[in-house]
Formats: structure tokens, C-alpha cells, sequence
């Protein structure tokens, strides 16, 4: 009842019940899914002392409440009559709003499950190339045949594989759409394809219909097409038939009507679009490879963080399906060793002892395809070595495209993709170009980033001025990564300062640990925010990532309950940070003093740039 008028207030400033679409709030403010935006009247809402902000993004109506946005939240709620299935209108609409995000985020649920023996049975195939190049191995023995049949099983049957993750990402079953994926590699259809003597040649008939046999075995996009008519299908079907005989009436409509479907009319538009989309590339590559070069070695890396380079996954398998060859992942060969030549310019440049070790380890990983550490927590905080690093991908990328390099086989950029560049004839130009321009890009960022890519401060002796506090005013980090400045978060509400004072650090671990001694106040439902209270007063909210919220509590963990006693070091939460990352988070998670009016300031205590967890991180001065 104490929030009981403010609630009245919100539906009243934002058009009343029949307004709103859905409603969901995260650790500080009620989102919104209104169907009249312009009904609404943020002006007036500003002006509500219960209300802090008011932001219009990401097509919601974003209410800023503050910690006791839930209990604001039950209130509008019961006022308006809503349930808990605003949710999952919520997730509908927010799925619907953005085409690309959307897009992206279908494209990522799909491969991402399999993309570790994807890129391990890539890796294999290159190294078999390399064997029998060098005459270790010869095709025709028994070591050869089972180690190509491990690195050949996934890609002959990627039906399967993408039928099963497919059928989850479109929401349906994903044992029948897998099933569909086992008819499009069945020996049968195979064998007639090869009876058929040609692709799309017409030897057989499905109740008169002529059938086009075409080998789906590689294939990527008629199952993706086929999993999702199956999955609506199934959905109606489960809509319409009785509970009684709906757990094998449905899978038997599906298998009945979608199998056909996928050879008479989804196969051959499917593989039609994949020729198109591999053909299409190719005459854009063709026409100055080298500049298609160092577009890529330069974006590559900017179009990670913003989550975009999933777009261009399925087109590098495409190709290898339709093409059998791929030009696209040898030009991020030196976008990927750019930023690792960036980090080791770094780690060799620094004097700031954590920032080295955290380069180092960054490196390492690096060149073995994962850049994150490397990005997030060393080239791209400090600004000048990232810049460094994409400018030496561009001028590795013009040589690599130059030299038209390819590979015959899937896999993470790294290292090891240097083996799955060598054609089946042996070691040649396309080779030595992509060596050339992967080591120069690596040695080019590594020599800029020496003599420019670090402040003058960071290049001496750091930790001589770090205050040392001591006593019940201090918070320590709770987990260890780069440090931002409040005003740089990615999000105005945040970086305004109007939920407190703070700052925020980029994780490169996948634990929240407890920053002082106190309690548990406050735990979201979504689990990806936490509110504590220290035995000396100091309220902290903990909010992992920037607008997490619409995760829906995937990918956390947590290992405390509201009310719970905490101490320094304690384990909070546990998050999945390469997953929240793929799914195109921005992981910056703001630390903020809930009550920074109750204390005359609150400051940084280091002004490192990186920082470990359980070190002190900020003071509030009384």
C-alpha cells in the first residue's frame, strides 16, 4: 500500500492500463512495452519526487525507480491488473522490435553450441593437410581415414547438429527437427541423389509432385528453414490436437508434412539462397580482394563487441558448403593478431605490474583465437592501443587478400587456422601471404602500441601514489577486470550518477564476491543485481552488465539469498560471461553507493586501470 499512489501516478503519465503491452522491471527501473509511446507524458512523470528518471530506449518506456523499484513494480501491478505473463509478452515484443538484433541473436543460438568442435574438428582437418603435405600421413592409411572421419563427422552431418539446436532456438522439439536433419543425410536420399547422375536432375516422384535430390550432406540453411516450419507447425498442432494422442500425433504431422516439404520446396529454395549468398560474395571478393582485406582486418574486432560478426558466421561455412573453400576467415587472421600484437606491445611497454601479468595472460589466450581478454581488458580501455591493433589488421588484411588465401576447413581464428589454409596441391603463394601479413600486423601493432599506444604515467613505476585506506568505509572490488569511470558506462541513467556514486569495472572473470562485511538486502529474480548492506550502513547495488535484465536471469548463478550474512571474499553470484557476451551484452557492471547522499564523498581509491577482486576499490568520507 506505501507505493499504492505512485503506482496510480506511473499508469496515469503513461496512458492508462490499455496502454501497456508488457511490463517488466530490472534492478532499478520498470520497462515498459507501451502501444502508444506518444499517449505517454514523460515531462509530467519526471516531475513525480518517486520517480528519478525517465528514459525512452530501446522502444521501452523506462521508468527509473531506484532499490525499491520491486516493491513500485507490485504496486503498478496490482493497480493495473497485471500478471506474470507480461514477461513473456515482453520477450514476444522485444523479439519482434529489432530485425538485426534479432537476427543475430537466432544466429548465435543456433552455432554457438557446437562451436568449440566445430573449430576442434576444423583445427584437425588443417593439421591432416599439413601431415600428408609434409608426408607424414598418405590418404589412403587406416591413421589417416579414422582421424579425417573425427574431423569430417560434424560437417557431412551438420543437418543433425543444426536440426537439434535450431529446433531449441525456434522453440519447438528439437529431437524432431533433428530427425529432419537425419532425413535430408539418409543413405537412401544420397543414394538417389547419386542415381539422379546430376544436382536437380528429376528421376523419382512424391504423390506425383517431381522430387529434386540434391546432397544436403554440409548443408546449413535448408535445415535452419526446415527446423523452423516444423517448430510452427508443431506449435499449432499442439494448439489443436487433444493432450491424449498430442505427444506422437504432432511429431508424426511434423515428420509427415516438413520432410517433404524441405526436398520438394524448402531444399531447393534453401540451397538456391545458399548459392546466391556464396556466389554473391565471391563477385564482391573478386572484385579487390585487397580491399576487402582491409575492411575486415580493420572492423573485425569492433564488429565483435558490438556482437555483430555473428552475421558473417553462416556465411564462412556457406562458402565452405557451396565453394568448398573459404576467403573470408584468412582476412581476420590479422584483425585477431593485431590486438594481440596491441596486448604484448602492453605487457612489454607497462611498468603497472597487474597490467602485465593481465596482458601476458591475454596474449597467450589470444593466439589461440579468444581475444576477449585482450580487447576488454587491456587494448580497448586504454583507447590507442585498439586503434594500433585494427590498423595493423587493415595492412595485414591488404596482403592476405592480395594473395586471395582461403581455408578448407571451419574453425576459430588462431594459430592453428594457418594449417587449414593449405590447399590440397601443397604450400604455396596463398600461404606464404597469409604468414606474411598475420606476423606484420602482429609486429606492427606491437611496435606502434611501444611507442604510442600507452600514457606517459603508465610507462613508469605505478602504485607509489595508490592510497591505502583502512576501516569500515572501504569497499573492496568484487571481481576483477578494467575500471570505468561512472560517466562512461554505457547507459545515461547509470552514468548520470542519479542512483548513486561509484564506478564500474569490466569483468574478465565470472564471479561477483561479497565487498565488505554486512548482509544481503535485496536479490532480483533475474539474479544478475544484488543489493547489499555493510555493518556500518553503506548500501551498494552490484548490477552485472547493461540491461541484463532482458536476460531473464540466464546465465546467472546465485549462491546467496536476501537476508544472508556475508563477509570479504564471499561468494555472490556466478555468471556465464562468454555466453552473456555472445548473446551482445555489454558486461560493464556499475558498483554504485546506494546512499551517496548520506556521505560527504565517495571516491576511487586506486586509479589503476585494472584492478583484482578483493582489492580496495572505493571510500565514502563521512
Amino acid at each position: 500500500m506505501e507505493y499504492q499512489q505512485l503506482a496510480k501516478d506511473i499508469l496515469a503519465q503513461i496512458g492508462g492500463r490499455e496502454n501497456i503491452v508488457s511490463l517488466v522491471h530490472c534492478a532499478t527501473r520498470l520497462r515498459f512495452k507501451l502501444k502508444d509511446q506518444k499517449r505517454a507524458d514523460a515531462a509530467k512523470l519526471k516531475q513525480n519526487p518517486g520517480v528519478i528518471m525517465v528514459v525512452e530506449s530501446g522502444g521501452q518506456f523506462q521508468v527509473v525507480i531506484g532499490n525499491h523499484v520491486h516493491d513500485v513494480y507490485n504496486a503498478v501491478c496490482a493497480e493495473a491488473g497485471l500478471k506474470d505473463e507480461s514477461q513473456q509478452q515482453s520477450q514476444k515484443s522485444e523479439e519482434k522490435a529489432n530485425l538485426l538484433g534479432r537476427l543475430i541473436d537466432i544466429v548465435s543460438a543456433i552455432f554457438t553450441p557446437f562451436l568449440g568442435v566445430m573449430a576442434a574438428s576444423g583445427i584437425l582437418k588443417g593439421l591432416l593437410a599439413l601431415a600428408v603435405v609434409c608426408g607424414w600421413l598418405t590418404t589412403d592409411g587406416g591413421t589417416y581415414r579414422l582421424w579425417f572421419a573425427a574431423s569430417d563427422a560434424l560437417f557431412y552431418f551438420f543437418p543433425l547438429a543444426l536440426g537439434y539446436t535450431a529446433g531449441k532456438k525456434f522453440g519447438g522439439s528439437p529431437f524432431i527437427t533433428m530427425a529432419i536433419g537425419g532425413a535430408l543425410t539418409h543413405p537412401v536420399v544420397l543414394q538417389a541423389f547419386e542415381a539422379s547422375g546430376q544436382a536437380g536432375a528429376v528421376t523419382e516422384h512424391f504423390l506425383g509432385i517431381p522430387i529434386t535430390f540434391i546432397n544436403y550432406s554440409s548443408s546449413v540453411m535448408p535445415i535452419i528453414f526446415a527446423a523452423w516450419a516444423s517448430c510452427w507447425l508443431e506449435k499449432h498442432c499442439n494448439r489443436l490436437l487433444p493432450s491424449a494422442v498430442r505427444n506422437f500425433f504432432t511429431p508424426l504431422v511434423c515428420l509427415a508434412v516438413v520432410v517433404p516439404l524441405t526436398f520438394l520446396l524448402i531444399g531447393p529454395l534453401a540451397t538456391w539462397l545458399s548459392q546466391m549468398l556464396a556466389h554473391g560474395y565471391q563477385a564482391i571478393y573478386a572484385f579487390a580482394p585487397w580491399l576487402a582485406g582491409g575492411f575486415m582486418g580493420a572492423a573485425w574486432q569492433v564488429c565483435v563487441i558490438f556482437g555483430l560478426h555473428w552475421g558473417l558466421v553462416p556465411l564462412m561455412i556457406n562458402n565452405l558448403s557451396v565453394l568448398g573453400y573459404d576467403t573470408l576467415v584468412p582476412l581476420l587472421l590479422p584483425a585477431v593478431m593485431g590486438q594481440v600484437g596491441a596486448a604484448l606491445g602492453v605487457m612489454l611497454r607497462t611498468r603497472d605490474k597487474k597490467l602485465k601479468v593481465l596482458a601476458g595472460s591475454a596474449v597467450t589466450a589470444g593466439i589461440f583465437g579468444i581475444t576477449e581478454p585482450a580487447v576488454y581488458g587491456v587494448t580497448l580501455p586504454n583507447r590507442r592501443p585498439f586503434i594500433f591493433g585494427c590498423i595493423a589488421g587493415a595492412v595485414g588484411g591488404v596482403i592476405i587478400g592480395y594473395c586471395q588465401s582461403s581455408v578448407y576447413s571451419f574453425g576459430l581464428v588462431s594459430v592453428f587456422t594457418f594449417a587449414q589454409i593449405i590447399p590440397s596441391s601443397g604450400v604455396d603463394l596463398t600461404v606464404w601471404g597469409a604468414i606474411i601479413g598475420t606476423v606484420l600486423s602482429l609486429v606492427l601493432a606491437c611496435t606502434l602500441t611501444w611507442f604510442a599506444g600507452l600514457p606517459r604515467a603508465q610507462t613508469h613505476e605505478a602504485g607509489a601514489s595508490e592510497i591505502a585506506p583502512t576501516g569500515d568505509d572501504d569497499i573492496l572490488a568484487p571481481m576483477s577486470g578494467t575500471v570505468l569511470a561512472m560517466d562512461q558506462v554505457p547507459d545515461a541513467t547509470f552514468a548520470s550518477g542519479l542512483l548513486g556514486l561509484g564506478a564500474a569495472i569490466i569483468p574478465l572473470g565470472n564471479q561477483v564476491i561479497a565487498p565488505f562485511h554486512g548482509e544481503v538486502a535485496s536479490l532480483f529474480q533475474t539474479r544478475h543485481a544484488i543489493g547489499l548492506l555493510s555493518d556500518s550502513g553503506i548500501e551498494v547495488l552490484i548490477h552485472v552488465g547493461i540491461d541484463t535484465v532482458k536476460l531473464d536471469g540466464q546465465h546467472f548463478t546465485a549462491h546467496v539469498k536476501p537476508g544472508d550474512k556475508i563477509q570479504p571474499g564471499d561468494l555472490l553470484i556466478e555468471f556465464d560471461r562468454q555466453a552473456i557476451l555472445a548473446a551482445g551484452y555489454d558486461l560493464a557492471t556499475p558498483v554504485i553507493i546506494s546512499n551517496s547522499d548520506d556521505y560527504a564523498a565517495v571516491e576511487r581509491v586506486s586509479q589503476s586501470a585494472i584492478i583484482d577482486s578483493g582489492m580496495p576499490f572505493l571510500t565514502v568520507r563521512r
